[in-house]
């Protein structure tokens, strides 16, 4: 799978924030971490998330939820979620109103990543 390191993401959030506006910093690192690498767990020898499709669900659903940000969680949540598709060649069509649903509806719990991944291979060619 092709990913983006933690410095990337921190470097995508800060140009989000250039574009968009809102309030610079980073919350916790540790939960940035965790929401970077939850997806690549195993137990008992097996991955938790084994495709590429369900490792970009759970890297939404952490960014989302977890909060690491002081803000644009949602923004960069949903944003990367649509370059790690493309950067994965995973053609998924979503609307504009599509993203911002998701955003809030990770963000108020209405959403797990399971129905997330659930909603990337329906809209996914």
């Amino acid at each position: 799978m092709i990913t983006l390191s933690k410095e990337q993401v921190k470097r995508l959030h800060k140009r989000m924030l250039d574009s968009t506006g809102g309030l610079d910093g980073i919350r916790d690192e540790g939960l940035l971490d965790s929401a970077l690498s939850a997806p690549f767990q195993t137990f008992d020898g097996a991955e938790l998330y084994p495709s590429v499709a369900t490792k970009i669900a759970r890297i939404a659903y952490g960014l989302v939820c977890n909060h690491p940000f002081v803000d644009e969680n949602k923004r960069v949540g949903t944003y990367l979620m649509l370059v790690l598709l493309e950067l994965n060649h995973i053609e998924a069509d979503f609307s504009d109103d599509d993203v911002v649903r998701i955003g809030l509806e990770l963000a108020n719990g209405k959403m797990s990543d399971g129905q997330l991944l659930e909603l990337i291979l329906a809209r996914t060619k």
